[in-house]
């Protein structure tokens, strides 16, 4: 019995009884009990005291044995399910999209590269530039950023297709909201437009967070008492207006309010907040690209519901997004682009009707600088029967953090990636 401390694994055999302790329904009277693992208290990094949040990452190897990760990871896996399940019930298809890649989906150059190329002394060619063609796939190649363009390859011969996979962005950013690796939902549907798009997003988001209020719901009441009191800790007018499964029911219980970008932009530049300068970025005009705090006065304060925004500047969005036709009541052209704002975090989906149309594609691609010859096989699906089709994008992580009411991206993803951490 002595080698029974905090920490270890044993196993115990005995009789399940009605417990008379506090906090539990049942207790095991063991007649047998096996040490597997010895511990020592006095070493082991988790001590039986309340742990910051902060110090469980630095340990992020042991922080699954806490109570707090313990329930985030058994909410991640329920919404990781009722995903698949989603989409499985309405016949999609699950494609698995690469890892590796040629192409820049977003367009931003903000890619780790994947090269087998020394670092001193590379192959070079006769320009003085690093020669790919020596390259292990001969070609410059990076760690994917979205699955996007070749689920729109899959959707075109599929008609409904989704998928769920790793992707990488090398943004140094340390925000809460970041990581350089994170998983994504990306479904695209074939012969669909803006509207069908944004029913496809509402009708997975309530679907997917009412499954975890039925399957999860020891877990989220457990996330919500921490959150009760970490809410203490903050100054009044920092603490969320609404409880953790308050907050999830506001998602499930309300049809999302659905306005354009210009309906949007007006709504803001005429708000107290703004005309009171309480934003941090006062709202000018059209054409201003929307802050968390622009989206949240949105969701919380002017509509009480989430909300969808569409038709945004073509400017601030992905050359892949199919152009709107010119309105005399909007001050700029506009794509079909779509937004999904939640209360507490803003921007939780994005996505768009895709720009089917070659000729329109072609231009777009130009004015943006993206090369034609690296994405004629992008290109090709528009060239050979192509159909209007509509997507969007879901990062995972920002769903589990929502719906587990964590603070920090970092905590709800097991071994969380980001500039000057890659650890485990």
């Amino acid at each position: 019995m002595d080698r029974i401390k905090f920490g270890a694994a044993i196993g115990a055999r005995g009789e399940l009884i009605a417990s008379q302790g506090k906090g539990q329904t049942v207790e095991l009277k063991a007649q047998d009990i096996v040490v597997y693992g010895d511990c020592n208290p006095e070493e082991y990094p988790l001590q039986p005291k309340k742990q910051t949040l902060e110090y469980l990452r630095e340990i992020a190897h042991l922080r699954f044995r806490t109570n707090t990760f313990a329930a985030v990871f058994r909410v991640r896996h329920a919404l990781a399910f009722a995903i698949h399940q989603f989409f499985n019930d309405r016949g999609f298809f699950y494609i698995h999209s690469p890892i590796i890649t040629g192409s820049d989906a977003e367009g931003a150059g903000e890619m780790f590269r994947v090269t087998t190329l020394p670092f001193d002394g590379p192959p070079r060619n006769e320009a003085g530039e690093i020669d790919f063609k020596e390259d292990f796939f001969g070609r410059s190649t990076n760690l994917t950023v979205s699955g996007q363009l070749e689920a729109e390859l899959a959707a075109l011969a599929l008609s409904e297709v989704y998928t769920f996979g790793p992707t990488f962005r090398a943004e140094n950013s340390n925000t809460t909201r970041h990581l350089a690796e994170f998983w994504m939902i990306e479904p695209e549907v074939a012969f669909a437009d803006l509207q069908d798009n944004m029913q496809l997003a509402e009708d997975m988001l309530q679907y997917v967070i009412k499954y975890a209020l039925k399957h999860c719901a020891e877990d989220l009441a457990l996330l919500e008492e921490r959150l009760i009191e970490e809410e203490k800790s903050k100054p009044q007018d920092q603490r969320s207006e609404m409880a953790l499964t308050e907050k999830l029911h506001f998602v499930t219980g309300n049809e999302f309010v659905r306005l354009t970008y210009t309906e949007a932009i007006d709504i803001l530049r005429n708000s107290n907040p703004n005309k009171k300068g309480k934003f941090q970025y006062k709202i000018e005009g059209w054409g201003a690209d929307l802050q968390s705090e622009h989206e949240r006065y949105l969701v919380e304060k002017h509509f009480k519901k989430p909300v969808i925004l569409t038709n945004y500047p073509a400017a601030i969005k992905a050359f892949y997004m199919r152009q709107d036709e010119p309105r005399e009541d909007v001050p700029g052209p506009t794509v079909s682009a779509m937004d999904i704002l939640f209360p507490g975090i803003g921007e939780i989906v994005g996505g768009s009707q895709r720009e089917e149309r070659y000729d329109r594609l072609v231009q777009r691609m130009a004015e943006m600088h993206i090369p034609e010859e690296e994405m004629q096989w992008f290109l090709d699906t528009r060239r050979f029967g192509s159909c209007p089709h509509a997507g969007f994008g879901l990062g995972f992580e920002r769903l589990v953090l929502f719906v587990t009411g964590m603070s920090n991206i970092r905590d709800v993803i097991p071994f969380p990636r980001f500039p000057g951490s890659a650890e485990f």
